[in-house]
């Protein structure tokens, strides 16, 4: 391994047989918990052999001292899987890692933590698992409990905090460990935004410092601002590593659609699907990123294998908190469409978004005669809105510039 790498992996593989607990017995817990069940189980006549299932196969990268990794894949693509190899907590059924330098990890909502324990505690507990000396907590302790905002709670048992404050102090114990490497999962997607930019911020300064940060999320606008190289897995093997943007047009084109699409009793016997939602710019191109104001073309590709009358179709935008923003008719819209049958294609431009900066994504609804008969539905693809401005200090749903003007003000001068 040379001087200039943070992490190696070289045949990284994970073997779980279904049905069972761990594979190999990743810790000594496992182990004693296996061996008491072995106790009173009776065996079996005719034992049949457990089906295994890979999380990982032969999983291969080197990541030099200083780079942003972002993990992305699937649910069930090995992704934390891999972190929690990396982090040392579960052993690789073959393949090895090597880390050089200090591990910082934050994997699980509250990993490290004793839930009879205080937060004050606990920040000592999770602090010394992480491998900080009790002077060096002392030394951090302040800086730790302002940074997590939780300070009025920090004597209270952690037992009664909400996923949002374990969030918080985790993080803050972790990210002043001052990691060499950090490994990030998607647990700070539980924090609020205002938290989750905080956290943001702190990783780009442990970037500056020269820290190799790896981070998995489904959050495409955070893996695009925070990393310049993806590793995307699927299935447990590596089908794409290399620079961000690439990765995510590879990783979106195979998730578009991943969710089936819904069919209705009441659609009369009629057989109708979508069978594609595609998100693009004004040029054309595939995007999942948009930036406040421009416009976003969205196609639709529906498969009618009956002849569908007088159809309408919805397409509609909701917020990743399930606030619903809005929706689009095409026959309210001026879109005749006396009837439809085979594949087609239908596309909508928006006008320029003005929603604020967050995750949205896009559910598309086929109905005959107008309103009148539901044939198909379809949960399609996600995309985000960015504003560097907005990010920060807008709520709601959207934002519309307005005229503003003083009307009266009174105004005093100091007393000397």
């Amino acid at each position: 391994m040379t001087k200039n790498l943070a992490i190696s992996a070289k045949g990284l593989g994970k073997r779980y047989r279904l049905g069972s607990s761990l594979s190999g017995h990743d810790s000594l817990r496992d182990l004693i918990q296996a061996g008491a069940r072995s106790l009173f189980r009776q065996p079996a006549k005719d034992p049949k052999p457990r089906a295994e299932f890979w999380a990982l196969d032969d999983v291969s990268f080197d990541i030099e001292r200083g780079e942003n990794v972002g993990i992305i894949g699937l649910n069930g693509a090995g992704k934390s899987t891999l972190l929690k190899i990396l982090s040392r907590i579960v052993t690789p059924t073959e393949g090895t890692a090597r880390i050089e330098g200090r591990l910082g990890a934050l994997l699980e909502v509250g990993t490290g933590f004793h839930h009879e324990l205080t937060g004050r505690e606990n920040v000592y507990l999770y602090g010394a698992i992480l491998g900080m000396s009790r002077q060096e907590v002392d030394r951090k302790f302040d800086a730790i409990v302002e940074f997590s905002e939780i300070a009025d709670f920090i004597d209270t048992p952690v037992k009664r905090y909400s996923s949002g404050m374990y969030v918080r102090l985790a993080f803050s114990v972790a990210a002043h460990l001052e990691p060499d490497i950090l490994l990030l999962d998607e647990v700070l997607a539980v924090g609020d935004f205002t938290f989750q930019r905080k956290c943001m911020d702190f990783a780009h300064a442990l970037e500056r410092k020269g820290a190799t940060i790896l981070f998995v999320s489904h959050n495409m606008f955070s893996i695009k601002s925070m990393c310049q190289r993806v590793i995307y897995l699927k299935k447990g093997k590596v089908v794409y590593d290399g620079p961000t943007d690439e990765g995510l047009k590879v990783y979106e084109s195979d998730c578009r659609l991943a969710a089936a699409p819904w069919f209705y009793p009441d659609a009369g016997g009629k057989r109708v699907s979508i069978t594609d939602i595609a998100l693009r710019d004004s040029s054309g191109q595939d995007r999942s990123v948009f930036d406040f104001g421009e416009q976003m073309t969205i196609q639709v590709q529906i498969n009618a294998l009956d002849e569908i009358e007088d159809p309408n179709v919805i397409i509609s935008i909701t917020r990743e908190d399930e606030v619903h923003c809005g929706s689009f008719s095409s026959s309210m819209e001026g879109l005749k469409i006396d009837r439809m049958s085979g594949v087609g294609t239908i596309e909508l431009t928006t006008p320029p978004l003005k929603l604020v900066s967050d995750k949205y994504t896009i559910s598309v609804v086929v109905r005959e005669r107008g309103f009148e008969k539901m044939l198909s539905a379809q949960i399609g693809t996600s995309f985000h809105v960015k504003h560097d401005f907005l990010s920060e200090t807008a709520f709601g749903v959207f934002y519309e510039p307005a005229s503003w003007r003083i009307a009266e003000m009174e105004t005093r001068s100091k007393q000397a």
